[in-house]
């Protein structure tokens, strides 16, 4: 048996509950993509109009984000959690319902997306009000290795069900999980393990942006920007990209999404094994990030061999995403202290899902209008920019974050 301390035993309840919920999230954002092969297939929607969808779908998660976070800085996380949940469920459902009406669909996917939107922010703000710092970011790597799982299981759905079947198991996840969030937050109320406004924002000139700034909120939303287009869009397009570019069937290429996504989600653990090894420097380990992501797309343009192009963009990937975890896992639970844990952290994810709403739809169309080729050369570019973006300033390139 583990001899943890009550600190710990409280984090670990608080960040399972989190990362189960999560996780839940991720399934069913990972739908669409991950069944977009067979609807395109069968006629149901055409590459553009999964490109429409998806963009559609990124506006309203990102509107949401940005609402939603700062009402989570007011309202207790229990209950934007577990109705965030039970929307999205609904809406879920009711899109494939309508799947074939494009007008229809659109407003539904829209509501899932805002309905998605509510549980983030407040689920960062109760995890870093409520855990003893040195176990707030271990709490923020579990539900974030979570977001990434949820592309692998949407994979195995996809492979295993057809897309109705795989719309109407998301839909069935999401219920439970909202009715089970509500259930266990009030349980944690009730035994002291969580509770609210324990935090006020500082009285300091120039009110709450000023201290936000003093924080780099300016550089992390640069950050969330290009890290967003990769960890949503590219991983969006991802089974297509196998399907088209590298020639494999669509059951072929959701069994290759299912395993290579998988991968994908230790990047949560491997972004916090570098931050480690690098002396706990955020700068550093985003910039190495980058720089791998950037290199690894460009070897995806040079090397045309289906296997190594797999690999390569699997790692593209993966180090992007690793870059994103330390904007999520180790950056957005610091500003404890602040009071705007959930208002800053809707605020950068609405940076990111615009950024990616914006991507998606260029993409849609760029894979018609240049093909592939010259859209990897677009990422490679974008992680590029990544490294100049976090090119350590003298100020803070010796600076180290709590544990």
């Amino acid at each position: 048996m583990f001899n943890l301390s009550p600190q710990a035993r409280h984090a670990l309840q608080i960040g399972t509950l989190c990362s189960v919920a999560y996780l839940a999230v991720y399934v069913a954002r990972n739908i669409l993509g991950s069944v977009s092969p067979q609807m395109i297939e069968q006629g149901i929607f055409t590459e553009s109009q999964i490109g429409t969808l998806s963009s559609v779908y990124f506006v309203a998660y990102a509107v949401g984000q940005l609402i939603n976070g700062a009402i989570g800085d007011k309202v207790k996380a229990k209950y934007m959690i577990s109705l965030g949940l039970i929307f999205a469920g609904v809406c879920n459902l009711l899109f494939s319902l309508c799947a074939g009406n494009i007008t229809g669909s659109t407003v539904t996917y829209a509501l899932t997306g805002f309905s998605l939107a509510m549980i983030y922010a407040p689920m960062t703000k109760v995890v870093a009000e409520n855990t003893d710092p040195i176990y707030t970011p271990r709490c923020s790597l579990g539900y974030t290795f979570s977001s990434f799982l949820g592309s692998p299981c949407a994979g195995l759905l996809a492979a295993a069900l057809v897309w109705q079947g795989v719309f109407s198991a998301s839909s069935a996840i999401l219920l439970i999980m909202g009715a089970l969030c509500f259930i266990s937050f009030t349980l944690m109320e009730r035994r002291g393990l969580v509770e609210y406004g324990k935090y006020d924002t500082p009285k300091q000139s120039g009110g709450s942006i000023a201290v936000l700034i003093r924080h780099r909120i300016i550089r992390f939303t640069l950050v969330s920007i290009l890290t967003g287009v990769v960890r949503t869009t590219v991983v969006f397009w991802l089974p297509t990209f196998i399907s088209q570019y590298l020639g494999f069937s669509p059951k072929a290429s959701a069994m290759i999404y299912t395993v290579g996504t998988l991968f994908i989600s230790s990047s949560a653990f491997i972004a916090i094994f570098m931050y480690e090894c690098l002396g706990r420097r955020m700068d550093i380990t985003m910039l190495l990030a980058f720089a791998t992501s950037a290199v690894s797309f460009l070897l995806v343009w040079l090397i045309h061999v289906p296997f190594i192009g797999i690999l390569c963009m699997i790692l593209a990937i993966t180090t992007a995403n690793c870059a994103s975890n330390i904007l999520w896992s180790i950056y957005c639970p610091s500003l404890r202290d602040t009071g705007m844990v959930s208002g800053a952290t809707g605020f950068l994810d609405f940076s990111s899902y615009m950024a990616a709403a914006v991507s998606s739809s260029l993409f849609s169309n760029a894979v018609a209008d240049i093909g592939w080729g010259p859209l990897i050369l677009v990422w490679f570019g974008l992680m590029l920019l990544g490294v100049m973006v976090t090119l350590p300033q003298r100020k803070h390139s010796n600076a180290k974050e709590p544990a």
